[in-house]
């Protein structure tokens, strides 16, 4: 790695470090600030005291630590240290090794959905069930045991599609995979999230779990979703959650850069034709980041891109999560509300976005 590089690596982990809540009103000790916001609703914006961003932050400076300098990788443990203390905050209110988006209440506590804001936390509508995606991360960012993901193997079973219920909300070739959903919560539909199975597969296969046809019919879905262009024509219906062609282009490039799982080898080829067109259309400067660095994790050479350039204002302000405030529910005039503007909310970290960077900047070869 270039001197230049470990330099400027250097500068994003002490600004990632310098982020890291200390004494903060809206975030406890060690985790990455993150914040809601939907500027059609008069600018609403609101500090989001959630476990996410914190854990995807801690994943994505995990996944590539091997490739920075000693003095680097002990900045990088620093920071993983104090980010997973507070995990337990947000497990399973009744002591279950599932993890939820937000704090969970504790001894009569209320519910921490949507914090810090007037209204929305107050609406029970709103309170999210433990979920697939958080409980990933937190499991692929800590030691869980091996009774642990044992138990976490067979929760998502009794959680997966035609276990209890059906998925309604996508496509109707897909409403008989044996898929896992995003929701734990008993009473949520199921739902399809390619890039929330990508994160969840990942999981899986990191610490060898035996595998079955919820495994193997999640794959077939990120893979048709893939082959079928449908993740470029309608990304929202692929993954509510990460609802942009190139959001979920870097789950699943991740996934099988890491791991080549077979049932995926057939897109492998595809997902990098898509990732150049994208590049060639013209993507915001941290969605080239993004697609750039899922070229090369992918043995692939795109074009240079000078980080060092980018504004900011384009790293602060980079929502790379969304949620759509509407989708949990079964009605169906709801669910075709549920992709306006007006009824989701973009989720910014910008230490997230930094690691993102260093990301880029760890699996690029030349200059910084």
């Amino acid at each position: 790695m270039m001197p230049d590089r470990n330099a400027l690596i250097e500068h994003l982990l002490h600004r990632i470090s310098a982020l890291q809540s200390k004494k903060n009103p809206f975030f406890p000790p060690g985790l990455l600030p993150s914040y809601r916001r939907n500027p059609l609703l008069m600018g609403y914006n609101r500090p989001d005291t959630n476990v996410f961003f914190t854990a995807i932050t801690v994943f994505a400076l995990q996944q590539i630590r091997t490739k920075l300098a000693p003095v680097l990788q002990a900045k990088v443990d620093d920071i993983v240290q104090k980010a997973i203390r507070h995990y337990p905050d947000f497990q399973n209110k009744d002591g279950l090794k599932t993890y939820n988006f937000y704090k969970t209440p504790q001894r009569g506590q209320p519910s921490g959905h949507f914090p810090n804001g007037h209204l929305l936390h107050r609406i029970d509508h709103f309170r999210l069930p433990d979920d697939a995606d958080d409980t990933a991360m937190v499991y692929l960012t800590s030691n869980p045991s091996r009774e642990d993901l044992i138990w976490l193997k067979h929760k998502l079973t009794q959680h997966a599609n035609l276990a209890t219920r059906q998925v309604e909300d996508t496509y109707a070739d897909y409403v008989n995979l044996r898929a896992y959903s995003t929701w734990f919560g008993k009473n949520m539909p199921v739902e399809f999230d390619a890039s929330v199975l990508c994160n969840l597969l990942f999981c899986i296969f990191q610490y060898q779990l035996p595998l079955n046809q919820h495994d193997d019919d999640s794959l077939e879905f990120i893979r048709s979703v893939i082959e079928t262009g449908r993740y470029r024509q309608e990304p929202f219906r692929c993954s509510h959650s990460y609802p942009r062609a190139t959001l979920i282009l870097y789950h699943v490039a991740g996934l099988l850069a890491a791991f080549r799982p077979e049932p995926l080898a057939s897109i492998r080829e595809p997902l990098i034709r898509d990732a150049y067109q994208m590049l060639e259309d013209g993507l915001p400067i941290m969605d080239q980041v993004i697609v750039s660095t899922s070229l090369l994790q992918l043995g692939e050479k795109p074009p240079h891109i000078d980080v060092r350039a980018i504004s900011e204002t384009e790293i602060r302000d980079y929502s790379f999560f969304i949620a759509g405030m509407l989708t949990a529910s079964q009605n169906p005039l709801l669910n075709r509300m549920a992709q306006s503007r007006l009824v989701r909310m973009d989720w910014t970290c910008e230490a997230h976005s930094l690691a993102l960077l260093i990301e880029y900047l760890a699996y690029s070869g030349g200059k910084a």
